[in-house]
């Protein structure tokens, strides 16, 4: 069941993105180098894959939904087990988990095509 609206995808795509390059700041854990890097460059990737996608926020649309929800996915898991691959679970894990499986959730519950468009092409606005 798919109840995320790409939409909503979208703006949801850029909160997270900022969220996670200012999550060390926010959530004190700035000084744990690997957790700082994994959350800054997660959300670089995020923000970029972003304007790349082919979706109501994206600019460049060149990364298809189908695909922009894979690396969702991808990057969900890689973002959940980072404080465990990476050995800093003991001073952080949190925000690493949870903003991964919220990315997990995004990616299984976000609509594939535009519901405007139904199989045909809807023009640009």
């Amino acid at each position: 069941m798919r109840f995320i609206n790409r939409k909503v995808h979208a703006m949801l795509d850029y909160m997270t993105g900022i969220l996670l390059i200012a999550s060390p700041w926010l959530f004190n854990f700035a000084d744990v180098n690997d957790a700082k890097w994994v959350a800054i460059i997660v959300g670089a990737m995020v923000l970029i894959m972003s304007f790349m996608t082919d979706y109501e926020g994206g600019a460049k649309k060149t990364i298809s939904m189908s695909t922009h929800l894979t690396i969702d996915m991808i990057t969900g898991i890689f973002l959940a087990v980072s404080p465990w691959l990476f050995n800093f679970d003991e001073m952080v894990y949190l925000p690493h988990l949870l903003v991964g499986i919220l990315e997990i959730g995004a990616s299984l519950f976000t609509e594939k095509t535009s519901q405007h468009s139904h199989g045909h092409i809807t023009p640009a606005h």
